[in-house]
């Protein structure tokens, strides 16, 4: 099989602070913003790599989802547990600094881990985990 990434999904309650975080503070390109209000599909990937984009989207949309799952869904969007995305950088203390200076959460500094990797975390306006490892 032939398979790569092309879109991964990433929820957002305020559509106009998620784009600000995913445009504005790490740098990514908007490729599509469609929708209205709070129900916005926005579209937003790196620099360079069309084929690999972040949708993010309200994930309470889905008409097969009732009361009970969207009240779970903003629960877990509370907590920081629904969605998360693991990035890569040659440059994790300057993407650490940089994303810190916009003011964006920090959850861990550079760290390096137990199992060989160095790497920090924020969270995206949405709750969501953002982790950024370094690589080689």
């Amino acid at each position: 099989m032939d398979l790569t990434i092309h879109t991964s999904f990433l929820p957002h309650d305020d559509p106009d602070a998620s784009l600000a975080f995913y445009r504005d503070v790490l740098g990514f390109e908007v490729r599509s913003d469609v929708g209205q209000g709070r129900m916005r599909w926005i579209t937003v990937g790196p620099a360079g790599q069309p084929d690999t984009s972040i949708l993010l989207a309200p994930p309470a949309a889905d008409p097969g989802i009732g009361e009970e799952e969207r009240r779970t869904i903003a629960g877990m969007m509370a907590k920081g547990t629904y969605g998360w995305i693991l990035l890569a950088t040659r440059d994790l203390d300057g993407v650490f600094d940089a994303v810190q200076a916009r003011d964006a959460e920090v959850v861990q500094e550079p760290t390096e881990q137990p199992y060989g990797i160095r790497d920090c975390a924020f969270r995206d306006p949405a709750g969501n985990l953002v982790r950024v490892q370094e690589i080689a």
